[in-house]
């Protein structure tokens, strides 16, 4: 016999959705509050929009938070990363061979000079 957890979303009496996860349960309960206060918002806005419409677009606000955030400049973006940069081993990145010719150059003449110390450029 198996056990199995459900966790439902219930508006008004309805459940809304089912999840297997607390935690997803709790994201869409907290999303569908801010979509009820968006919907708030837009009735007493003086565009008139439709209640079908106002739900929409509340409920896409809702679930885009973080870009509407970004927009409104109340949170900064997160830098986007190169996935083929994120991906190069830097430690075995070698310096091109006319480069290291004339390191080792400077380091010759150095020593035979006798200078103890060797510029880097």
């Amino acid at each position: 016999m198996a056990v199995e957890s459900r966790f439902v979303v219930i508006r008004q009496g309805v459940e809304v959705e089912t999840f297997m996860d607390k935690k997803a349960a709790d994201e869409y309960d907290k999303m569908l509050d801010m979509a009820d206060s968006l919907s708030e918002m837009f009735e007493q806005a003086p565009v008139e929009l439709s209640e079908s419409v106002r739900e929409e677009l509340s409920v896409y606000l809702a679930q885009n938070r973080e870009d509407v955030l970004i927009a409104l400049q109340a949170k900064k973006a997160k830098a986007v990363v190169n996935k083929a940069a994120k991906n190069i081993d830097t430690t075995k990145v070698s310096e091109p061979p006319a480069i290291e010719k004339v390191k080792k150059a400077k380091v010759a003449n150095a020593k035979a000079s006798g200078k103890a110390k060797v510029e880097k450029s």
